[in-house]
């Protein structure tokens, strides 16, 4: 299928939106989060430093840092110019900047998307303002990650940032998939379809194991500060002791299910059988059962955790997409 300007343009938002959490992901789980300090500056510069000997401690809002510290449960007394100093990793300031960085082509991306969206608006008014909104979670999520900086990576703020990136992928499969004249919808041998049911459990129990999977991340950050020292398999056992834990790793099987029930009735009653959309889907869940089976009984590696996360966010755009192409139930007549 050809896509027009208007639907290039809200993918290319979309895919930036996609490698943005990847990048995200990356920024987690090498403990670079807080790599820049200060927002919008870094270390109080445009340009971050790549020596400590660059920065300039006199115009770091010190106080700031202070009442950061204080609310990540570290004694405000300590954070002086000369501990700063020493914690100064020049991987972590550039590992956070280049995050920054791919923060820029999303917020590109959606303006033109939503200015696109002007020669919708009449004959297509929901793509409209399902731009605007795309817009709008954008600045958002902008001014979140401003206080996931300002708060210490405080773990709620964390949460409801990653719940906004995930209801802006959804918005923006919504307008790509909207923004044209005929939508794709599949096409059925049953007037009763029960996969659109299906398909709607699927997505719900996929955003649960979204926020739920970024609230282990948190406990894991928690983890980390008090083992500095320690190999991640000898503390991580601990998270064995935490419900929201177990429950994480327990609902993947019922997404491993339901996907391939859904899977199994779409193929049967559709004309054409199975969409690459829904052949991509059964492959991240089998990727994704794959990872965390490699998490939970191997090791916690770092690119394991990337790839989990950067392959949730495809998993639930291409679910979200399905469920958009499945028609609405008819009544028997």
């Amino acid at each position: 299928m050809k896509f027009n300007l208007y639907q290039k343009l809200a993918t290319a938002a979309l895919v930036s939106v996609i490698f943005l959490m990847f990048v995200g992901a990356i920024v987690r789980v090498t403990g670079a989060g807080m790599g820049c300090p200060d927002w919008p500056t870094c270390w109080g510069l445009l340009i971050p430093p790549t020596n400590v000997d660059q920065v300039n401690f006199d115009n770091l809002p010190i106080e700031k840092f202070k009442k950061k510290a204080e609310r990540m449960g570290r004694d405000p007394a300590l954070i002086t110019p000369e501990k700063l100093a020493q914690e100064f990793n020049p991987q972590h300031v550039w590992t956070e900047f280049v995050n920054r960085l791919c923060s820029l082509p999303v917020g590109l991306f959606s303006v033109a998307t939503f200015i696109a969206s002007f020669w919708q608006r009449k004959r297509r008014p929901a793509v409209f303002w399902s731009s605007f909104a795309a817009l709008l979670l954008v600045l958002a999520n902008a001014i979140m990650g401003a206080r996931v900086v300002y708060s210490g990576l405080s773990p709620g703020v964390l949460t409801t940032h990653l719940a906004l990136a995930m209801l802006l992928i959804c918005v923006l499969v919504y307008c790509v998939w909207a923004g044209c004249d005929k939508p794709y919808k599949v096409a059925t041998t049953s007037r009763l379809l029960p996969s659109k049911v299906l398909v709607s459990l699927l997505l719900f129990t996929v955003i649960v194991e979204g926020i739920s999977g970024s609230q282990i991340r948190e406990m894991t950050d928690e983890l980390a500060k008090f083992h500095d020292f320690a190999p991640r398999e000898t503390w991580i056992v601990e998270l064995e002791g935490s419900w929201l834990y177990l429950f994480h790793r327990s609902f993947s099987w019922a997404i491993f299910f339901i996907t391939l029930a859904v899977f199994y009735i779409s193929r049967k009653h559709q004309e054409k059988g199975a969409t690459p959309t829904q052949y991509a889907v059964i492959a991240l869940v089998f990727a994704q059962m794959f990872l965390g089976l490699i998490m939970a009984q191997v090791h916690i590696y770092s690119w394991v955790q990337v790839l989990h996360v950067g392959l949730a966010a495809i998993l639930l755009s291409l679910v979200f997409r399905w469920f958009l192409t499945i028609p609405k139930q008819e009544t028997p007549a």
